[in-house]
């Protein structure tokens, strides 16, 4: 619960002095996403929690721990995804979920001190680098940009850093991290550790047991699944952490639709064999376009030849469902590609049911390191044989 009481000065979070943690039940993930995060088991009772639409709640005399007070503060509609979301990532206490993956990432970054310094992957979301760019313009900390895939360059960089930001694989390149070790490193030199998890889902890594202090998720992606929302959370063991980002969703009003929150834990509720089934189409086709001629490089961790494949075989219990090729010389091949493409659709986003591509190059904020002719490819869970023949038509055509 997120309760508060507004003195005139200062708005105290009641609902930080009780004690979140919850134990997570010995089940395989794959049930958790089903069973965790349902009513009790009463007669006649639902086996969904309903929405709550409201502003406010009944009350009266002093606000105390437990009270919900206000809708800014909490709603029972956002418990639920909290608690299911807080236990994949086996965190000591539920996740906090916020209006976007932007706002999840806005109040991360408030994390870094001021005039500190945040060591961040050349590669990372555009949405983290242009925040972090414009946040080091405005003078609050400085940006040490890293190439995540190479250990000893991170490691050199966290020499009086104050904030890793991670990114594993990354996007839109798939550089895989060194995650146990940076994170481990991290730690012993008293360097806060986050790490954006969208693109691997707790089902294939997660990054708390491996010693980060934070995760930060894009709910809108896997999690959610039917690109209908917008949504993003933050999970973290650490109870002080959590208490200063929910402070920070409560002042600053970042909160999310109980209905949004309602769609996504019923997305969760399938993330399993959605994952299953995108991942064994990514493999499939990541191997067919490293065949073609039209196809210039693969990048896909699941490829023995992928210089990320040996990390993720050991961090992660699976490949994802992202694979980024080149095509052709130029931004014109790879626009040209996609114009002919008759199933797959163009747009930008990732981690829906639907297979989406995207030249990355044609944002103005994507780093000029990544190539032109750069299709980032978000996999389905369509039929692999009417996915490959859309790509080779596409193909045959340029």
């Amino acid at each position: 619960m997120c309760d508060a009481v507004v003195d005139g000065r200062n708005l105290v979070l009641m609902s930080e002095q009780q004690d979140l943690s919850t134990p997570t039940p010995s089940w395989d993930p794959k049930t958790l996403i089903v069973a965790g995060g349902r009513p009790a088991h009463t007669n006649d009772g639902p086996v969904n929690h309903p929405i709550t639409f409201t502003s406010t709640y009944h009350s009266h005399g002093l606000a105390g721990a437990g009270d919900r007070v206000y809708a800014r503060f909490s709603n029972p509609s956002w418990d639920p995804f909290e608690e299911v979301l807080g236990q994949l990532e086996q965190a000591d206490y539920p996740a906090l979920v916020f209006s976007s993956g932007m706002a999840a990432i806005s109040a991360a970054l408030t994390l870094v001190p001021e005039g500190g310094v945040l060591v961040l992957p050349k590669h990372s979301y555009n949405g983290s680098l242009g925040l972090s760019a414009e946040l080091q313009a405005a003078g609050r900390f400085t940006v040490r940009p890293v190439d995540v895939a190479n250990t000893d360059e991170v490691l050199s960089a966290m020499t009086g850093a104050d904030v890793l930001w991670l990114e594993s694989p990354t996007n839109p390149m798939l550089e895989v991290a060194d995650l146990p070790a940076l994170l481990a490193a991290a730690k012993a030199a008293g360097v806060l550790s986050i790490v954006d998890n969208t693109f691997a889902t707790p089902l294939l890594q997660q990054p708390l047991t491996l010693g980060a202090d934070l995760v930060v998720h894009s709910v809108t992606k896997y999690l959610s699944g039917h690109s209908d929302l917008i949504l993003g959370a933050v999970v973290t063991s650490d109870e002080q952490l959590r208490s200063k980002l929910h402070g920070h969703r409560t002042l600053h009003g970042a909160i999310a639709s109980p209905m949004d929150v309602f769609l996504a834990l019923r997305g969760v509720r399938t993330l399993s064999v959605r994952i299953e089934r995108s991942q064994a189409n990514s493999q499939i086709l990541a191997e067919r376009l490293a065949e073609h001629s039209k196809v210039t490089s693969v990048r896909y961790p699941g490829l023995p030849s992928d210089p990320g494949h040996q990390r993720a075989t050991e961090q992660m219990s699976g490949y994802g469902s992202v694979i980024s090729f080149t095509v052709g010389a130029t931004a014109a091949d790879a626009d040209k590609l996609i114009d002919e493409l008759a199933l797959i659709t163009g747009a930008t986003s990732l981690g829906g049911v639907e297979t989406l591509a995207e030249r990355r190059a044609r944002h103005a904020n994507e780093p000029d390191s990544v190539p032109d002719n750069l299709i980032r490819l978000s996999v389905g869970i369509e039929a692999v044989e009417d996915l490959w023949l859309d790509l080779h038509q596409a193909l045959e055509l340029i």
